[in-house]
């Protein structure tokens, strides 16, 4: 038995040594980068170790070992950027579009969806789909207002009966539960113009006992219907009495008419905010908005029912001559036919990428009657110049602005959609931050990252700390610049040399590594 003993006691020593040599304390260290943790510091040096999915240490890690060490001289390296408003979710839950590419190149990890109160009302079924084929970047859900609404009461113009409300306010409870974000309106679109704001501080007060958000695509954003300030005091009304965080999303001067009225909004949610009231906003850093031609400038009246119901009315001769005369005075106070784009529009893809006055005068037509004409065809979707630029910056410039992209998410090639599906991020960082010098670059990264996450509640990423998700992107100052252009769309932005998803690298020395390491996100209850 001794000298087996003397036998084992080698071996055991042999097994060990081998077992240390093949363990390293980190997969993947990051060395000499220019650090913004998020907060809005300035860049500080310090190593970075991930292990796992998680960051597990910041500091001086130079006697450290690693499976894989990244130089980063010469880089930014930030938290993974947090889109607060993104469309993406139909692209993420097809094979084809779920690697998330044209997110990835942004610098984008998390995105935030089910916007402007659309998008799916079970959320557990949405996540199966999400995960089915895998996902380039994390999901965060929100549960649509508007499609709840819809689906209880259609699109009627009234206010809901008490059963009706009950059972609104018990799928946004179930949703709430199963671990959303909060919930979105789109007060701007049918059916959620049609909800008084009585109905929307009953489910906000739910929505609140879970910590959640109120996101608002808010009715007005010029001085169509009620107007842009009275818009923004709505929100603020709903955050005050029910106690949910409530955030105007793609905020905007949005037409001529209200250029100028930022330095009343602005005023309006400092107010708010120095009561004790939580509220935020988010904005996309161009001087275009995108949606439906019906939705912006086919009245809201005329909408009741849907769009079959829309072209009943435009059968007859006593209502189609009103839904011009006001669909005319919406497209003037837009800035006219130039202004308008053709985004997307199956029945005709021809017009796609072409300006509504262009188009009129090739067909000898009177631009409304063209949109007209159009809509008995189909849902054309459209790109509108029509932003205040001063406006623009002014809430660029303020500490509870989050950077969110309103973006679509489709196949290269489709369509002639926003740039912003594929520019936002880096566009913010070189237009804004680089070069014109609005923002400090700290303050930009806090807008995409920090703040968002400290507002959606994601406490476990959106900062460089040891023991949060190791969400992590390192790009490169001299280059990263967005690429398309509203004639030329389908472009990647370029500069992002890593992008770690949960660990993870999916893009690694500017190449997609093909990895799909995404989660769809739950808030803890």
């Amino acid at each position: 038995m001794k000298k087996a003993g003397n036998i084992l006691v080698p071996i055991l020593s042999i097994i060990l040594f081998l077992t240390s040599c093949s363990v390293t304390d980190y997969d993947t260290i990051i060395r000499n980068g220019y650090v913004l943790d998020g907060a809005g510091n300035p860049w500080v040096y310090t190593d970075i170790g991930i292990k796992g999915d998680k960051i597990a240490a910041m500091g001086n890690l130079s006697n450290a070992s690693a499976d894989q060490v990244i130089d980063a001289t010469g880089f930014y390296v930030t938290p993974g950027f947090i889109d607060s408003h993104s469309h993406s979710e139909r692209g993420l839950s097809s094979p084809e579009l779920s690697h998330a590419q044209p997110l990835l190149a942004q610098g984008i990890t998390t995105v935030i969806v089910n916007q402007c109160g659309g998008g799916a009302v079970d959320l557990d079924s949405q996540r199966v789909r999400l995960m089915e084929d895998g996902l380039g970047v994390n999901v965060g859900q929100l549960v649509p207002h508007g499609a709840i609404r819809r689906r209880v009461m259609g699109n009627d113009d009234r206010e809901a009966t008490p059963e009706e409300m009950e059972e609104m306010k018990a799928l946004v409870r179930e949703a709430m539960e199963y671990g959303a974000l909060g919930f979105s309106t789109g007060l701007f679109y049918v059916p959620g113009y049609f909800t008084p704001t009585w109905e929307l501080t009953e489910i906000s007060r739910i929505v609140a006992e879970y910590g959640g958000v109120h996101q608002s695509h808010i009715r007005d954003e010029a001085d169509a219907t009620v107007g842009f300030v009275t818009s923004v005091e709505e929100v603020i009304e709903i955050s005050e009495n029910s106690g949910v965080t409530g955030i105007i999303t793609h905020i905007k001067a949005g037409s001529p008419p209200a250029w100028g009225s930022s330095v009343e909004v602005v005023s309006k949610i400092a107010e708010a905010r120095e009561r004790g009231v939580e509220i935020s906003t988010d904005q996309s850093p161009y001087e275009a908005l995108s949606t439906g031609i019906i939705p912006q400038l086919v009245p809201v009246w005329a909408q009741e029912g849907g769009t079959d119901r829309l072209r009943e009315r435009l059968e007859d001769p006593e209502l189609l001559e009103r839904i011009i005369a006001e669909t005319r005075a919406n497209l003037e106070r837009e800035g006219g036919a130039d202004k308008v784009q053709f985004r997307r529009f199956r029945n005709d893809p021809s017009i796609e990428g072409r300006r509504l006055n262009e188009l009129a005068d090739e067909r000898n037509m009177d631009p409304v009657d063209l949109i007209i004409e159009l809509i008995r065809e189909g849902s054309p979707s459209i790109v509108l110049f029509s932003i205040g630029p001063e406006d623009k910056e002014r809430f660029m410039t303020q500490s509870w602005n989050m950077t969110g992209s309103d973006g679509g998410y489709v196949e290269m090639g489709e369509g002639v959609p926003h740039p912003r599906n594929y520019g936002t991020f880096p566009r913010k960082i070189r237009k804004y931050a680089m070069e014109e010098n609005l923002l400090e670059l700290e303050d930009a990264i806090r807008s995409m990252t920090s703040l968002t996450s400290s507002v959606y509640g994601l406490h476990d990423r959106g900062s460089l700390r040891p023991g949060l998700k190791a969400d992590i992107v390192i790009f490169d100052p001299e280059i990263i610049t967005d690429r398309a252009t509203y004639s030329d769309p389908h472009q990647l932005s370029v500069g992002m040399v890593y992008v770690f998803v949960n660990g993870t690298a999916a893009i690694s020395e500017r190449e997609f590594t093909g990895e799909l390491p995404g989660m769809v996100l739950r808030k803890d209850k």
